[in-house]
This record gives structure tokens, sequence and C-alpha cells, in this order.
């Protein structure tokens, strides 16, 4: 019987996804992204988790859409590529962007396509030393999609998001890393004791806050800054009245480390 297309574990309030097909690079299935919205939906929903780490099992993080597994025509016509995107990918990016909890994608191995758009989409993106970023769909005549027209200019600027979008060349890890795309490279056998020492600590951690912050940021990238003032009022007065704001608060004031319970 074949293995879920994705594993879901808990641990100590931390969440595990971990994209399971190996052999095809983890590459992305009409089933495997309906799994992937129920896998996050239950993170959402259940409650069990402060962060969720997002990995790939095996060399590649993830080579984006299964190629294989569409039928490139349906009816006699060009089948619309764009549906799949509506139905599928689309619905993964929109709930990573609004997970309530942080997000720690550990990036082993390529990230292509839209599975580029997915590690991209951490809060805090840790990627092994041979590790690389790449935007292929020039070399098959499609654009970039799962966000990356959106996000990479954001992250890296115009420039080497148009060069890398149009030329579909790899950007090694620790390039990405220089441009200010990822948070850190570290050597691949170090991967996940790294990723999992960054979601621990954000496991212990105030989750309310965490949960504002993530938005705030990705809010505030359009808005104004009258506009972003206005959020950040909201946000403080909602985290002002958490537990974990008067934990925070107590211990600074007797000099001991916090014990955040997540609300």
């Amino acid at each position: 019987m074949e293995e879920p297309h994705l594993l879901l574990d808990y641990a100590d309030g931390i969440a595990t996804l971990t994209m399971n097909r190996p052999d095809k690079l983890n590459a992305m299935s009409p089933e495997s992204l309906d799994l992937f919205v129920d896998l996050l939906d239950r993170v959402r929903d259940e409650g069990k988790a402060r962060v969720l780490v997002l990995t790939g099992k095996g060399r590649a993080f993830c080579s984006g859409a299964d190629l294989a597994s569409k039928d490139p025509k349906t009816g006699g016509r060009p089948k619309d590529v764009g549906s799949g995107l509506e139905k599928g990918h689309n619905v993964v990016s929109e709930r990573l962007r609004y997970l309530p909890v942080p997000v720690v994608c550990a990036v082993n191995g390529g990230a292509a396509g839209g599975g580029c758009g997915y590690a991209l989409a951490g809060d805090i993106v840790v990627a092994g030393r041979s590790a690389y970023f790449l935007q292929p769909f020039v070399n098959i005549g499609l654009v970039p999609d799962v966000g990356a027209t959106w996000l990479l200019p954001r992250l890296i600027g115009k420039a080497r998001a148009t060069a890398m979008m149009m030329l579909g060349e790899r950007i090694p890890a620790e390039t990405a890393a220089e441009w200010g795309m990822i948070w850190q490279v570290v050597d691949d056998a170090a991967l996940m004791d790294t990723a999992y020492a960054i979601a621990r600590k954000l496991a212990d951690g105030p989750t309310v806050a965490y949960s504002m912050m993530r938005q705030g940021i990705a809010d505030a990238l359009e808005m104004s800054l009258t506009q972003t003032l206005a959020m950040e009022r909201r946000n403080q007065r909602l985290a002002g009245i958490t537990a974990d704001h008067h934990e925070g608060v107590a211990a600074f004031l007797e000099k001991r480390k916090p014990d955040f319970k997540g609300h």
C-alpha cells in the first residue's frame, strides 16, 4: 500500500508536515494538494501546534507540480493549467498564509516551481548547503505561480526576481541567503536540528503575538505607513490583554525566563 503523499506528526507543540514522495522529488499531484490542504486545516483547527515545520523527504524539498500526472489535452483543446492552480496550489498558499502559528521551512535539496513558493512561504526559512531555489517555468513555456510573482520582487528586488524567472537558473542556498531570500544556510547534516531548535523557541513563545506578527508583516507590505500604524495599534491592544503579555512583564520584573502558554 502506498504511503500518504504527506505526513503530519505532532510533538511537544511542534507540528511537522513532511512532503512524502521522495521518488518523485516530492512533486505535487492533485491528490497531494488535496491532502496538503486537509492537513493544514488540521493544524489550524486542532489547536495542538504552536509552530509548523514544513520539509520534504529524501533529496528534494519539493519539485513543484507533478507534470506526469497531468493530461496536457482535454477534449482536443489545451488544458486550462490555471484551473489547477485555483483548485490546488493557490488554496495551499492561502492556507499557509493565514495559519495562526509560525511556519519554519527546512529546505533539503531542490525547491523548484511551486515548491519554491512553498519554501518561501515560511516565516523563517533554513536551507541545507546543497539546497537550491528554481523558477523553471520559462523552460516549459509557463509563467511563475504559487505567489512567486508577488513574493520574489519583495524579497530580493525586481532585477534579481526578473532574472531568476526569465533565465530559469538555479539559485544556490548560499546565494539565496546573501540576497535575503531566506534566513540561514547550514550544513545538510545540521538542517533538521537547526530547524527544530528554531521551532522549539517559537513553540515556547507567545503564540497569539506570533500570529498577529506574521499576518501584520504580510499585510504591511500592501499598506501605507498610516494604515500600518493603525494596524499595529489594533494588534497591540489585543496582544496586551493576553496572559502571555502579563507573564512576560512579570518575568521581566522578576528577572526570570517567561513561561508562555500560548494564550
